[in-house]
Order: structure tokens, then sequence, then C-alpha cells
């Protein structure tokens, strides 16, 4: 029941920190203000294997287990979630390429996602169909010996910078969640047009998309796995993919302590420096032991599905994305308390960490859906 870091763990932590610290906070604001993608800090941060660094050895990755990728995640959307956001999503899909792609897949993408030379995008949700990944319309006909995709997919990260992206279709629309076939699909394909989502309430470093598919051609070698199987593979990474999420908050939510109790033990009023008021000191308690008890179901989940116990990890990952994406919006929101006015503008962090963590709330599965999971294992 109890977990605590090893040593190559803490090294990790500690590398992360760093190179948050000095790369990253220091042009945050300005990536935020400004919707400015960090390719440059990208391409740098996968010097140091901080990007997909599930990807394998092999393939030029970092072989990581989940607990090390949990912890880059967390150190990286500490550091600033916009930018950690861009960082953390560049290798979007490879895990479904390296469980069920292909070799020649594998050797001709993953390579260059591990080593930043591009990023990868997971094409699943559509503007009617987010959580309800089974309602999906995007349908892929086989013509001899390639299949031809039409389909609109909405809420696309990484839709406008990616190289390569997966993508999920109907090859059996009649089947439901039975005819869902996964699909690699280079971006600059005829057919495929991305428009760039720009008005976001946060995490605006990092890309968002619409991604038009019209009549977009694709040799059958391109499928991934098994034709009608997509979405039984996709099931295999929700557990991984929600205790990332969990791992996002948390990084938020610590950010955004770090932030009060720096500007606590700053900012003075009736003579002394606010963090002398019990009604602070009782706020960065109450944020303290919440971050903590959401890292500690985190780092739980996480060691569940790097033990590939998934009845196990389908339940704890829920339970951490649930609780890690609520109570980082909890926490960012008693940040700006207790900034006050200063919370309110953009001059200090903490309205920035408030705006980003609440989407941790909504993908990957909203906090309704998660609460939904968790009832059913435990029922």
């Amino acid at each position: 029941m109890a977990f605590t870091l090893s040593d190559e763990h803490q090294a990790i932590r500690d590398a992360v920190r760093e190179f948050g610290e000095n790369e990253m906070a220091p042009v945050a604001e300005e990536h935020d203000r400004d919707h400015i993608y960090p390719e440059e800090i990208r391409k740098k941060a996968a010097e140091y294997d901080f990007v997909a660094p599930n990807i394998p050895i092999e393939y030029d990755g970092a072989g990581m287990d989940k607990i090390s990728s949990t912890i880059v995640t967390e150190e990286l959307w500490r550091a600033d979630p916009g930018i950690g956001s861009a960082v953390g999503s560049a290798g979007f899909g490879s895990d479904m390429i390296i469980e069920f792609g292909d070799e020649w897949m594998k050797e001709e993408w993953l390579p260059k996602i591990a080593n930043g030379e591009t990023a990868s995008c997971s094409m699943i949700s559509e503007p009617a169909h987010g959580s309800n990944v089974a309602g999906i319309e995007t349908v892929a006909e086989k013509d001899g010996d390639e299949y031809v995709l039409n389909g609109n997919k909405m809420w696309i990260t990484n839709g406008t910078v990616a190289d390569v992206g997966v993508l999920m279709a109907k090859t059996s629309p009649d089947e439901g969640h039975r005819g869902i076939t996964a699909f690699l699909v280079e971006m600059d394909r005829d057919g495929i047009s991305t428009d760039k989502i720009t008005n976001k309430l946060g995490i605006r470093a990092s890309d968002l998309a619409e991604v038009i598919i019209d009549d977009v051609r694709i040799p059958e070698e391109n499928v991934i796995g098994e034709v009608d199987r997509g979405f039984y593979q996709l099931m295999e990474f929700f557990a991984s993919g929600r205790t990332s999420v969990a791992a996002q908050a948390v990084g938020a939510a610590q950010g955004a302590l770090d932030a009060a109790i720096e500007y606590a033990n700053e900012r003075e009023q009736f003579d002394q420096k606010i963090s002398e008021f019990q009604a602070i000191q009782h706020k960065i308690a109450e944020m303290a032991t919440k971050v903590e008890a959401a890292r500690s179901l985190t780092y739980r989940a996480a060691s569940q599905v790097e033990k590939n116990n998934q009845d196990i990890a389908a339940q704890y990952s829920s339970m951490a994305k649930y609780f890690a994406s609520e109570i980082s919006v909890e926490v960012a929101d008693e940040g700006i308390q207790v900034h006050g006015g200063s919370g309110y503008v953009t001059d200090y962090p903490a309205e920035r960490y408030y705006r980003d963590a609440r989407i941790t709330k909504i993908y990957e599965g909203t906090s309704e859906i998660q609460k939904n999971i968790i009832a059913d294992q435990i029922l």
C-alpha cells in the first residue's frame, strides 16, 4: 500500500524540475498570452528524454516505466501547464503504435517523436462525440488496397503541428464500438485540413485544432492492429491516459500551491507577512494536504498500470483522474484567494494555474464519466 520513490525516480524528478524552472517558467506568461506553441522547448526537452518517455530504447526513446513518465508529466505541469501540455502531448498516439503498430510504423515514426523532430496526435473526439467514443461518425471505406476516410475530428491536440496521427474511424458503421479501426495517418495527405482553435480558457501554449478529413486515401498497410478492433485496442490505454491526466492535475495544483506560498511569504499587511495569519496558514495547510493526497493516489494508479493489473488499474486511474482534477481546480482557486486582488491579474501566475487546471476535469473522460467507471468497478 505504501509507495516510495526510488533514487532513479528522484533523479528524474530533479532533472525535470530543473528543466522546467530554467526553460519553461521564465517564458510561460508570454507563451500563454500570445498562444505560442513551444516548438524549440519541445525539441530541447527531447534531448533530455522528456518527450514521449514511454517510447522504447530501441526506437531512440527512454523506455521509462509508468511511474517515471508520471513524474515527468507532473513536473512539466508544475513548471507551466500550457508549455507542459505541449511538451508532454508530443507523443500522443505513440502507445497505440508501440503496442499494435507494424514494425515499419515504429521504425519510421517513433524515433522522430522521441527526438523531438515532430509531434504526433491522436484523432478520436468529434464535434458530437467526446466521451462517447463508440459514437464516432468518421468512416473508412475499403476501396481496393486502400481506405477512403471521411469525417470531422474536434479538440485534437497537436492537430496543426503534428506530421502523423492515429485516427479512429468506423470500418463497420452498423456495428457500433465493434466496428472501429485505428489508422496511422500522415497529416500531409491530400484531403486533410486543420483549423487551429485559439479561443481557449487555458493551456494556450498547447496546439488544439479541428481536423477535416475529406476523401483521404491511405493504404491498407496503415491499419494499426486489426480491422474492427480499434475500440478494444484503445481501451487498453485509457487507464494509462487517465493516470497521465491525474499527473497533470497534480502538477498544476503543486504549481499553484508553490505560487501561493511564495506570495504569502512576501506580501505584508498590517505590518506582518500574510503567511503569519492563521487564516492563510489554514488555507496553505488544506491545499498542501489535498495535493499530497492526489499525488499518492496518482502514483498508486501508475504502479497498477505498470503492473498491468487492468481491472485494478482501471479503477484507480479513474479515481486518480477524478480526484486530482477536482482538487487541482480547488487548490488553484484557493491560490487566487491567497493572492487577493493580485491573483486576478496576469502579473502573477495564480490566475494562469486556475485557468489551466480546469481542462483536467474534462478531457480523457469528464469527472462524471470517471464516477460512472468507479461505481461500475466497485458495484
